[in-house]
């Protein structure tokens, strides 16, 4: 049951067209499903607005699956998991066609930041744009994660990608694209500059994503993560080291405030 679920169930019993025992009947079902390996929340979406992601590194295919399984059977209508190898995705997407056959909604899988999503992109209802900018090509499959998992969560997304400042010209050609975003992910690794440039440019939020891209004194991107903690721009603030997934759910959460 999500949000709009509960306010409708509310709304019937208010209106009389359905029973305090009949409601309370539905709201009675177990919050969550013990499978044993994992106890999945079902009301997750009620609290914060969002359903349970999956994490996909180290779990087995059989656990993602069951997982996936215990949410399509409580009406989940769209599963995002993050961090899935393409050798486990190849035996998940085997699992689950065997458990669900033609009832499983479209199965998608990104291979470059590694996400699978079960079920279509919704409309975005968020209230402007997520502007998704790369420092460069190597940056992108955690920038694809945070563009994906942004747009999972109903949010209009403009990619910007490539514009690091080592050719600052390239940032500077999409200003109007900076100017007009909600919010904007900020996505780099090597010495972790561009949020810094792009907090100098925009009025609104910047959440910064270092990335483990560099040589041997970046340190497997502690060097931009330092960098971008230590950001002269107002307005940045920083998630984990190559966590696209936090960086674009933090972005819609920010992107659906009144």
């Amino acid at each position: 049951m999500n949000r709009d679920d509960l306010r409708a169930l509310l709304d019937a019993v208010a209106a009389g067209t359905t029973s305090p025992d009949d409601a309370a009947a539905r709201l009675s079902v177990e919050p969550y499903s013990d499978l044993g390996f994992a106890k999945v929340d079902h009301e997750r979406q009620i609290r914060q607005g969002v359903s349970e992601v999956i994490y996909g590194a180290g779990k087995t295919a059989e656990q993602i699956a069951g997982i996936a399984s215990a949410l399509l059977q409580r009406d989940e209508q769209r599963i995002l998991i993050t961090r899935l190898q393409p050798e486990k995705m190849r035996k998940l997407s085997d699992l689950l066609a065997g458990q669900w056959e033609d009832a499983l909604p479209i199965l998608t899988y990104y291979d470059g930041p590694q996400l699978a999503t079960i079920g279509e992109m919704p409309e975005p209802d968020g209230k402007g744009t997520v502007v998704v900018a790369a420092g460069g090509t190597s940056d992108l499959p955690v920038a694809e994660e945070a563009a994906l998992t942004a747009e999972m969560l109903g949010n209009t997304v403009e990619r910007l990608y490539d514009v690091g400042v080592a050719g600052l010209h390239r940032l500077l050609s999409h200003a109007d694209a900076l100017a007009s975003a909600r919010v904007i992910v900020a996505v780099a690794g090597m010495e972790g500059a561009l949020p810094s440039v792009i907090g100098g440019l925009v009025s609104c939020p910047v959440i910064a994503v270092p990335t483990s891209v560099g040589y041997g004194a970046s340190f497997g991107g502690v060097a931009a993560l330092l960098g971008m903690l230590n950001s002269c721009a107002s307005g940045v603030s920083v998630v984990n080291i190559d966590n696209g997934f936090g960086a674009g759910y933090q972005a819609s959460l920010i992107n659906h405030l009144y």
